[in-house]
């Protein structure tokens, strides 16, 4: 139980750190029909964010029929066309630059579920995977940035 508390003990710190009404959770909005809410990334300006927390390791992606449609940590519908993520450890709504190492290309997106293992430090909606250009391979050495809006 100790060691469970250790290991937990940075992602708790990193949640007090974060939480607050810069990190209000992405907003919820109907779909054209009406029918159920999805998940839209907040509009944020690179000029307007400021670094608070920084990882780096593997990301891989998740999608398909499998999540498609399923509820999220969040609560919200798994969309795999929004620009979203699983964390093991970051507040739900956090915004995150995600960067492949190696290239200029990031994606920013909103942390709504958790991952299914612990082995990658990030689980990124198939249309983030697109953006990133690790569709194919599946992973990818990224570096995380948690923002802040200042």
């Amino acid at each position: 139980m100790l060691s469970r508390a250790r290991s937990a003990l940075p992602g708790m710190a990193v949640a007090a750190l974060l939480a607050g009404p810069a990190f209000a959770p992405a907003a919820l909005a109907a779909d054209p029909a009406g029918r159920k809410p999805v998940i839209s990334a907040p509009i944020i300006s690179d000029s307007a964010l400021e670094t608070v927390w920084r990882q780096s390791g593997v990301a891989s992606w998740y999608g398909g029929k499998r999540w498609q449609g399923k509820r999220t940590a969040s609560g919200a519908r798994y969309d795999e066309r929004q620009l979203t993520a699983a964390h093991a450890t970051l507040p739900i709504g956090t915004v995150v630059r995600v960067t492949l190492e190696g290239t200029d290309r990031s994606v920013i997106v909103v942390i709504n579920d958790r991952p299914g293992t612990r082995t990658r430090i990030i689980d990124l909606s198939r249309q983030a995977a697109a953006n990133l250009g690790i569709l194919s391979q599946g992973i990818g050495v990224v570096s995380l940035t948690a923002l802040r809006g200042g």
